[in-house]
């Protein structure tokens, strides 16, 4: 029952209107001759995909789910699945922005972003399978051998084979640290890996002809802890010299979760039983090439709840305007019908302009982080790549937790706007807040993101990556410090950035006192650093959209931006105040609580 149309106009004028990116693209060589044409005609064919292809197998197969046979270890996705993804391949998708040297199209990041973003929004489950496989191709693009690369990368960027990466253990969780998967070194210069892994996403499917396992495991020498793990590939299928695909490997899935949803994606236990595998990159430097794919995988998770956020209040935008219940407080206004539309009432609106703020403020952020991906890689300026790559690490974490917390608040009001309808599984409400809750727990928990933002992006180096940022912010407000019309935009955030600084380093010096007043602070933190991201974000937008209300366009779209602004500014951004007073309260009334959890 519910529908799902690409958010296209609001895509183009983030990336057209805001960051101007054809502009920013063509400093770098490789993308010189891109143009917005291009990319607008590539997002209006993948939104057709996303809507036409993917979307409708959505409900469907949530219901089916995943099943494992358990004699042969081969998992069955649900109908239509194995077709949709065939039609991915043929379509060329897999190759979006994937190297030429691997036979992919070579365009730019922030438009396979925004491709994945439509995707999320028609099908996550789905998308995780393809998806998942552009951490792997990244990982190996680093750090693999030239031999390596060429095995491997061709196949993953046809979308012929699939990648995934195998890190945690039954009883490791996030703690790498514990994993004891073993690898014994072999005379031919391979590797037999023994060992468990559990949730590992794609793990075993039948949509595609390869499944290519990233594996963290030890040497026998290794160091213990986080120092002492490798990196090892290891195919489903081993990989004949000429390219091919020979015997079954020892790796196989052993068990699938059951969970709370995303049901259509196979959760996998995985056992290696002597499976051969080759390394990647160094001896017990293992986290080097990981750490590559979890980040790509952690903006990926922001882009899930991106996603379901742009769906969800796509629904419940559509069913308030149609669902009738009880009159407005000022009086009726659709007279000719017993009782008005649910959107009149003011706690409606609120929930709708929340979801529909999270959506824009997360589209602007995600597609700012692909371009700061872009330069990092590509741009010949060394000082414009190693500035962009700190943003870029500054800005990860909160693009994983902020944006998925927020999708949690997104779709749980959208399925209120539905009231009873929304617990009701046929309206669709519902399973877009079960598939989004897994996006706050996997690829580092946002407790963990929290950590990392705080503890090693800002306190590591005096907040000096968090002063970058902050340049940006007080170089807006210079640019439109003395312009009235931009004082409700600018003000806030003006306000916060200097509140930041004293902030940072009050928790700073707590911390170095007692390190729990960081664990204490660290998710308080990072609201509030997210709102700042939104809040600069938020502004920039409505820069665009007063300048071109100023020229006499007439296009309400702009309007509309100056509104969700203002909602935003008004109703979401104070939450940094609540953020900073509950950071600022301490460890002590958590730690000194032995009776009160005995």
């Amino acid at each position: 029952m519910p529908s799902y149309t690409p958010p296209l106009r609001d895509m183009q004028f983030v990336i057209h209107e805001v960051f101007n990116v054809v502009d920013e693209l063509k400093q770098i060589p490789k993308h010189a001759d891109i143009d917005a044409d291009t990319i607008n005609a590539v997002l209006e064919e993948g939104g057709k995909f996303a809507a036409e292809v993917t979307f409708p197998l959505n409900a469907s197969g949530d219901a089916e789910g995943c099943t494992l046979d358990n004699t042969t270890h081969a998992v069955t996705t649900p109908k239509g699945f194995k077709e949709a993804y065939a039609q991915y391949v043929e379509g060329g998708w897999a190759a979006l922005g994937c190297d030429p040297e691997y036979g992919g199209q070579g365009l730019p990041f922030v438009v396979n972003t925004l491709f994945y973003e439509m995707l999320n929004s028609a099908n996550q489950a789905w998308t995780m399978y393809p998806g998942l496989t552009h951490g792997a191709y990244a990982a190996l693009e680093a750090h693999g051998t030239p031999e390596q690369k060429a095995t491997y990368l061709p196949k993953m960027t046809s979308g012929e084979w699939t990648g995934t990466m195998c890190l945690t253990e039954p009883h490791c969780g996030t703690d790498l640290g514990l994993m004891r998967t073993k690898a014994e070194p072999q005379a031919d210069g391979t590797y037999k890996i023994t060992g468990n892994k559990i949730f590992i996403s794609a793990g075993e499917h039948d949509m595609a002809e390869n499944i290519i396992h990233l594996v963290l495991a030890r040497l026998p020498d290794a160091p213990p802890g986080i120092k002492g793990i490798s990196l090892f590939i290891v195919p489903k299928f081993h990989v004949n010299k000429d390219g091919s695909v020979g015997e079954r490997n020892g790796i196989y899935c052993s068990g699938l979760e059951h969970k709370m949803g995303i049901k259509a994606s196979a959760t996998c236990q995985m056992t290696l039983e002597g499976a051969v595998g080759t390394m990647v990159g160094q001896p017990n430097k293992g986290m080097q090439g990981m750490f590559v794919m979890m980040n790509a995988a952690r903006l990926g998770v922001g882009n899930q709840s991106l996603g379901l956020t742009e769906v969800a209040y796509q629904n419940a935008l559509a069913y308030a305007k149609d669902r009738i219940q009880m009159r407005s407080l000022t009086g009726p206004k659709a007279k000719d019908q017993p009782a008005d539309p649910i959107i009149v009432h003011p706690d409606v609106r609120k929930m709708l302009l929340t979801a529909k703020a999270y959506a824009e403020g997360g589209r602007a952020l995600e597609a700012f982080c692909a371009m700061l991906l872009e330069k990092e890689h590509h741009h010949p300026d060394e000082k414009v790549r190693k500035d962009s790559g700190d943003l870029l690490a500054l800005l990860t974490p909160i693009a994983k937790a902020f944006l998925t917390d927020n999708g949690h608040i997104a779709t749980n009001a959208c399925m209120q706007v539905f009231g009873g309808h929304g617990f009701i599984k046929e309206w669709g409400m519902e399973q877009y807040v079960r598939d989004n809750r897994i996006n706050m727990i996997y690829e580092g928990t946002n407790t963990i993101q929290s950590l990392d933002l705080l503890g090693r992006k800002v306190l590591s180096n005096n907040g000096a990556t968090l002063r970058k940022f902050g340049k940006l912010v007080a170089q807006l407000v210079a640019e439109e410090g003395v312009n009235e019309k931009m004082a409700e935009f600018v003000n806030p955030i003006a306000y916060l950035g200097d509140q930041m600084t004293k902030f940072t380093t009050e928790i700073g010096f707590k911390g170095f006192q007692n390190p729990d007043e960081v664990g204490a602070a660290a998710v308080d933190y990072l609201r509030v650093a997210g709102h700042l991201v939104f809040g600069y974000f938020f502004a920039r937008m409505a820069q665009v959209a007063l300048r071109k209300i100023a020229e006499g366009n007439q296009d309400p779209f702009y309007q509309a931006k100056l509104q969700t602004a203002r909602f935003y500014f008004a109703k979401l951004f104070p939450e940094t105040a609540t953020a900073m007073r509950t950071a600022r309260t301490g460890s002590k009334v958590l730690m000194d609580t032995d009776l009160a959890l005995a």
